[in-house]
């Protein structure tokens, strides 16, 4: 079982370099560029990440359209554009110390490490966490660091971070993350309950000063630092 699991991984991973390609391209250009994203390096990591790697099989043919699509567990990837918005949002720079709450697939957390620097991801789904890990590592990636855990709880024995990018819905802002990002840093979180606003928080004087980016729709955070939260909360 195990042999035909790597035989199909490996016809999988060889379909990088084939038709998906085109379908790269033309999700960077329709969908991402046409939007109004305009930073360059972010535009080329999306053109590169094989985002079909990072589905199931059966959504594989649906890798590159505009939409989200379900990875298991009761998750989601999400669609290209959320990836890219928060991602321009985040501003990641080369030499930048990044965490990301909620690794899911492993597609956000590739983009990131696309920019450089320093990523750390952190998720409570085990098998999600696994499965992430491994094709990450499987393709190439080096200055990425896996944990398992409560999201809310951040990563304080690595902070300061200067940015944090949470990839589930969140009442309100984790404080311990607050807390963890940088004097200038940025955290980006999609806020709120059944509906959020996607939001960009830059930290100044110890404080948060939010810009809200565009109305969203992501899956809950779960593990025990978000429950009893106030809903609504920012």
């Amino acid at each position: 079982m195990e042999a035909v699991r790597a035989v199909e991984e490996s016809h999988r991973l060889a379909k990088t370099r084939g038709p998906y390609i085109q379908d790269r391209a033309e999700m960077v250009e329709r969908q991402i560029r046409a939007r109004g994203i305009t930073d360059e390096r972010v535009l080329e990591a999306m053109g590169k990440v094989p985002r079909h790697l990072f589905v199931p099989p059966a959504y594989e043919s649906r890798a590159y359209e505009d939409m989200a699509l379900p990875i298991g567990q009761r998750q989601t990837i999400s669609q290209p554009y959320i990836v890219a918005l928060m991602t321009e949002a985040a501003r990641v720079q080369p030499d930048d110390r990044v965490l990301e709450v909620g690794t899911g697939s492993g597609y956000q957390t590739a983009i990131l490490a696309e920019l450089g620097g320093e990523v750390r991801t952190i998720e409570v789904v085990h098998p999600l966490a696994e499965a992430a890990k491994a094709l990450l590592e499987r393709l190439g990636y080096t200055n990425i660091h896996f944990m398992e855990g409560d999201g809310w709880k951040g990563d304080r024995r690595h902070a300061p971070f200067q940015a944090i990018v949470i990839t589930c819905a969140v009442p309100e802002v984790p404080a311990p993350l607050v807390e963890q990002v940088a004097e200038g840093g940025r955290i980006v979180a999609p806020v709120g309950t059944a509906f959020q606003t996607l939001y960009i928080y830059e930290k100044k004087r110890e404080a948060l000063k939010p810009t809200a980016l565009a109305p969203v729709v992501f899956v809950p955070m779960t593990g025990p630092g978000v429950q009893g939260k106030e809903p609504g909360r920012r």
